[in-house]
């Protein structure tokens, strides 16, 4: 599988704000965030004002679309499958999944583009190659899905012969014409119907270049993203490297009359970016600016949370205002305050339950499989309140096990497990199939994982085919539990400790997340996974 961070994209970004007033920061003082579903960290503080992230956990590359009333976000869902689930709000902080876009994924999903254009909606997917990819012609390959709805059903995948790029963004020309821009920065004119391109693909912008003696991770110009305003098209744009050094990643604006150029760069790039790395909020870019309800403008985007690169880049908001040049300023600092919501929006619920009772089947919402090939998803059944998951590969490096997504600094999760023909099953804190940690059981034994690999520690157990797992993982200290049915919680004799459990350890991408998984032969039945986060 092609490592998400090896793609390398070429890109713009430097600049201070001044002459600005002092960003629109809440009083301190204020009452705690609300919790949500679970005791989940919720962005919405019941008070008129918020605090980052809005949606807590993995969720990178955002890409908003505006349809009326209505906000519609998706991210980057790499190995996903289903992938590409679409959130909805009306005020920008509150957000509730709808739809899974992408049934079957051909390859491992980078950051796509979600717009409308002419009462239809397209995701532009990047799918780069994976190990059970069938047809793509290159490492990196630009497709479109599209429908009448945005709830679906959508299409399959339709290849645009773009090979070698990433990062698609969509945008109608001042004549009418419609374009994809691509890393690096280059464009292609796309067919009226959007399903095919109408010309060579060109380098059109060499993005701004930051002073040399910066620490970022790489230049890496990629994530174009463009919207109209008055009389200009802007660019924006992610330079810096993704991860790596926490002052690297940073977002950069251009502008031109026209979509095919010249360029002129913001005086003050980078618009955004992470000065100190004592902040709250590391690695900040990937943006995409977005009109508010009542008309004034945000960036969406994501970041590291300082001490919790665990849990992946989350999604940020930020406010934009714009000087008397057409120039836009973020205005939320640090982020590390709250900040007051976006007005005229309407608040409605926020977030999804992690807790199964397996009463129906929610892959593509609640539980994704890692690395899984788009047909295989078979291998996990729902009935009689259970998930029947099928057996496969010799253990969590190789199992394609179900994960789902995670926001809280402490939280707990468990389990019931019922073995049958011989399977080996458990419960994990899953990075990658290089890096875990959790445990198995097999009817005779349990088996602890450490590191990515079996731990020397052979925690004592009861023989028999039924039994109740429990990971807690209080603020990076995990400590592991399992009980037989009906018995007491037994605490395992060995703890970890997880903070380096992220990207920059793994050269990856992805996010230290729960997950449950069925080896060797036979199957697993899953009953009753619960999920609650702690104070």
């Amino acid at each position: 599988m092609m490592n998400r961070r090896n793609a390398l994209h070429l890109g713009a970004v430097a600049g201070l704000v001044t002459g600005l007033p002092a960003p629109a920061l809440a009083a301190a003082g204020k009452p705690p965030a609300r919790n949500g579903i679970e005791g989940q960290r919720r962005a919405d503080r019941g008070d008129g004002t918020y605090l980052n992230p809005i949606l807590a956990g993995d969720y990178p590359d955002p890409t908003i679309l505006k349809d009326g009333e209505d906000y519609y976000l998706t991210h980057s869902s790499f190995e996903a499958a289903p992938g590409l689930l679409i959130w909805h709000s009306r005020d920008l902080v509150n957000w509730t999944p709808i739809a899974s876009a992408l049934e079957k994924p051909l390859g491992t999903v980078f950051a796509v583009d979600l717009v409308k254009h002419e009462g239809r909606y397209y995701i532009y997917i990047p799918f780069m190659a994976a190990p059970w990819s069938e047809g793509l012609k290159s490492f990196a390959n630009i497709c479109v899905i599209h429908a009448d709805d945005i709830r679906g059903p959508w299409s399959e995948p339709v290849d645009l012969g773009i090979g070698g790029l990433i990062d698609p963004g969509h945008v109608v020309g001042e004549n009418g014409k419609r374009y994809l821009f691509l890393s690096g920065v280059n464009r292609v004119r796309l067919t009226d119907d959007g399903l095919a391109t109408d010309g060579p693909v060109e380098k059109v912008y060499d993005g701004w270049k930051y002073p040399d003696d910066w620490v970022t991770e790489a230049y890496s110009l990629e994530g174009p993203k463009l919207f109209r305003r008055g009389d200009w098209f802007y660019l924006v744009t992610a330079v810096g490297g993704t991860a790596g050094p926490p002052t690297g990643h940073m977002v950069t604006v251009a502008r031109s009359r026209s979509v095919h150029g010249p360029w002129e760069d913001c005086p003050h790039n980078p618009v955004i970016r992470t000065w100190n790395p004592a902040d709250k909020w590391l690695s900040r870019g990937h943006a995409t600016f977005v009109e508010g309800p009542a008309g004034d403008w945000w960036a969406v985007y994501h970041g590291y949370e300082n001490g919790f690169y665990t849990l992946g880049r989350q999604t940020l908001l930020e406010p934009i205002r714009w000087d008397k040049q057409g120039w836009p300023h973020a205005m939320g600092a640090d982020l590390a305050r709250p900040l007051a919501k976006p007005s005229g929006g309407e608040a409605g619920p926020h977030g999804m339950a992690w807790s199964d009772n397996f009463s129906g089947q929610s892959l593509g919402s609640r539980w994704r499989f890692y690395n899984q090939a788009p047909g295989a998803g078979a291998r996990a059944t729902v009935g009689g309140n259970a998930l029947t998951l099928a057996a496969k590969g010799t253990g969590p490096q190789d199992c394609s096990p179900l994960t789902h997504l995670v926001g809280d600094h402490a939280y707990e999760c468990s389990v019931s497990v019922e073995l049958t023909d011989g399977a080996s099953a458990g419960l994990l804190l899953f990075f990658n199939d290089r890096l875990f940690l959790g445990m198995a059981y097999d009817g005779e034994r349990m088996v602890s994982y450490r590191g990515g690999k079996a731990s020397y520690w052979q925690e004592p157990v009861e023989k028999g085919s039924r039994i109740d797992l429990r990971i807690v993982n209080d603020r990076q200290i995990v400590s592991m539990y399992h009980r037989t049915p009906g018995g007491e919680w037994v605490r395992h004799a060995v703890r970890s400790e997880v903070s380096g459990y992220h990207a920059n350890t793994m050269d990856d991408l992805a996010s230290l997340r729960p997950a449950i998984f069925a080896s060797g032969k036979g199957s697993a039945r899953f009953r009753d996974y619960r999920y609650k986060a702690l104070a």
